[in-house]
């Protein structure tokens, strides 16, 4: 029975509606869930008009009894009443507990944990699809937040609405249609406890949901600044800033409080109101049926009917007054969840997008310019042109701001261009599918992060369905395999399987660094994107996987972006950024040879101990060199370049100004 009513609703098997997303109405936004489960939701109206029924017999009983009672030949008057005795007991016995056990059904077994999964995966299927700069605009906890309380918020004030309103309407209506049979005069307190009942709730509700919104746009904003401690806690405990991270969540807390008590006046002013209007209600019904029992109009059966369904009216009032309040609660809560739930994808597959097909990698960037929507106009990317050709390795190198990871977030669609366009292999990437794009190039990131997941799930995170042998051969093509083998995790697990905690922070970087190569190396993409790749290892370990990565570039069309010249200066190609436009370009040693941007920068990196050897390759010495990846091309050796990995002597930034180099 119980899984009868819980398989009427397969929560993650449907992402929602056709359709970019929730709404962004308010109506439209419950809609578009509850059409999902109408049929339940139809079915809670019934078994819930069940159940006021039932209940209003309850008072008639009472009132027949009464009658009963007064019949001057009892034996013969219990003889006559046994068939309706028999009814009112199986009523109370079978029908009643049949309707409630139905009804909570319905409601605990299939609405309640199908509907708020259901809510929750679509919203979190609809937000985790937004692009990456709506993340950075807001705090993760938040966005957590708002998926997780919205589901509930828009079952509860749905359910709510059926089981407390439509109740107190049917059982109202009722009673209002029983006491006006007997006599009119009955039925007049709760005519007009039920108008000054809905002016009540006109006059308390509306500002129940205002307060209410507020309310929980603070407790998000808790959540999102607890969350953003926890996250940074090694940053909080480098600079021992505890208490002005307690600062930072006490103010929010205390905003909050004030809000919570706000509301909680509102809600004891409301309900000291709804009090007094339920003792009115009763007292005035008991005066009149005495009244009128003391003229002789009615008998005692018919004032024994009517206070109950009085007295009824009155706790259930209250009952409903609870839920009515627990329902623009809720309205507030999802109005503050739609402002991430009911946003819209801003960066979106066009109609009719395919798949990008990548035979040869050819990257060509034509007339690029953008500016990340800036008021001033200011362009990071000025009217650029680039191609790569397929199976070249290009270094991108400039200053901070001189816009090379905007070149490659742009080539990964990261944001929509503004002018211009890039093509792979001749495709338009805004032409083809996000997902497509995305296979076809592989990226390791400086700032890695990880999955709080195995070793093995984060390096097969590179292509679903890869085996074991094939994680471990990664592994090991990134220098990772020997680490991961000795890796203890909090539960015990070792090894392969051992979890890296969130973001991977129970690694070291060039842990981290080594595991997202690994990853990138078992995708296998046709094109490489390597932004900053080494710079979290030592000189002996990066040493080693740049051996691997020259592997890893073979047959691919590759971009590197390094401040660490000595990093890319294998490069077939470099380019020279400033200002987001090319102002040179060239191998390591032409660039050198050229005395402009780039030998600058060579000889601020290399801090005084190239001087001599910058002069020299001026004046035009000969270059060795070193086999290539492009089918063992002779590509220029950046001279000193090992000999400075090798005697592990730190690189200042491109930014840094020329200082004695560290040994």
């Amino acid at each position: 029975m119980f899984a009868f009513f819980e398989r009427r609703i397969r929560p993650t098997a449907s992402t929602g509606p056709a359709g970019s997303g929730p709404p962004q109405s308010l109506i439209g936004f419950y809609w578009h869930f509850v059409r999902q489960a109408r049929g339940l939701f139809g079915l809670m109206f019934v078994t819930g008009l069940a159940v006021a029924l039932v209940d209003t017999l309850i008072p008639i009983f009472i009132g027949r009894l009464v009658r009963l009672m007064e019949a001057p030949d009892r034996a013969m008057a219990l003889e006559q009443a046994m068939p309706m005795l028999l009814v009112m007991a199986g009523v109370v016995l079978v029908l009643r507990p049949l309707a409630l056990m139905t009804d909570s059904l319905v409601r605990n077994n299939a609405v309640v944990p199908g509907v708020t999964s259901l809510i929750r995966w679509q919203s979190h299927w609809h937000v985790v699809r937004q692009s990456w700069p709506f993340f950075q605009n807001d705090f993760a906890g938040r966005i957590a937040n708002r998926v997780m309380q919205t589901s509930n918020a828009v079952r509860e004030s749905v359910v709510s609405s059926i089981r407390g309103i439509w109740y107190i309407v049917v059982y109202g209506v009722s009673a209002l249609v029983l006491m006006s049979a007997s006599d009119w005069r009955l039925a007049v307190p709760t005519a007009l406890w039920f108008g000054a009942y809905v002016l009540v709730l006109r006059h308390f509700v509306p500002r129940m949901r205002d307060l209410a919104k507020a309310s929980s746009e603070l407790r998000s904003a808790v959540m999102g600044r607890v969350v953003d401690s926890y996250t940074n806690i090694l940053t909080v405990k480098l600079f021992a800033r505890a208490r002005d991270e307690d600062a930072h969540v006490r103010e929010v807390i205390d905003e909050h409080t004030v809000a919570i008590q706000a509301h909680m006046r509102l809600i004891t002013r409301f309900m000291t109101t709804l009090s007094a209007l339920n003792a009115m209600l009763l007292v005035s019904t008991a005066a009149i049926g005495i009244w009128l029992w003391g003229r002789g109009t009615v008998d005692a059966g018919t004032v024994a009917t009517a206070l109950p369904l009085a007295w009824t009216i009155a706790n259930v009032a209250g009952w409903v007054s609870w839920e009515v309040t627990g329902i623009f609660e809720n309205i507030g809560v999802v109005q503050e969840g739609m402002e991430t739930i009911a946003v819209p994808h801003s960066l979106t597959d066009r109609p009719g997008a395919r798949e990008l097909p990548v035979a040869r990698g050819e990257v060509r960037f034509e007339d690029v310019s953008f500016t990340y929507g800036r008021q001033d106009g200011k362009k990071v990317l000025d009217a650029l042109s680039l191609t790569v050709k397929p199976g070249e390795r290009v270094g991108l190198v400039g200053r901070s701001g001189a816009g090379k990871s905007t070149l490659v977030n742009l080539l990964l669609r990261f944001h929509e261009l503004e002018s211009g366009s890039i093509r792979i292999d001749g495709h338009d990437i805004r032409e083809v599918t996000q997902e497509s794009l995305r296979a076809a190039i592989g990226m390791v990131t400086q700032d890695t992060s990880l999955l709080h997941r195995s070793i093995a799930a984060n390096i097969g995170y590179g292509r679903p369905g890869a085996s074991r042998e094939e994680i471990v051969t990664a592994a090991k093509r990134a220098q990772a395999h020997e680490f991961i083998l000795g890796l203890s995790d909090w539960k015990g697990r070792t090894g392969y399987e051992a979890h890296v905690g969130e973001r991977g922070v129970k690694l070291s970087g060039g842990q981290r660094q080594r595991v997202a190569i690994a990853r990138v190396v078992l995708k296998d993409a046709p094109i490489l994107v390597l932004d900053e790749a080494t710079s979290a290892l030592d000189s002996e370990v990066e040493l080693a996987i740049q051996e691997q990565l020259l592997g890893l570039m073979e047959g691919k069309t590759v971009i590197a972006i390094a401040h660490r010249l000595s990093t890319i200066a294998r490069m077939d190609r470099l380019i020279v950024l400033d200002e987001g436009r090319i102002v040179e370009q060239g191998t390591h040693a032409e660039l050198i040879a050229l005395g402009g941007h780039y030998a600058t920068l060579w000889a601020h990196q290399s801090g005084g101990f190239l001087a001599e050897d910058l002069a020299e390759e001026v004046a035009g010495p000969a270059v060795p060199a070193v086999a290539g990846v492009d089918g063992g091309e002779a590509v220029a050796d950046p001279g000193p370049v090992d000999d400075m990995r090798t005697a592990e002597r730190a690189e200042p930034d491109v930014d840094a100004e020329p200082a004695p180099a560290r040994n």
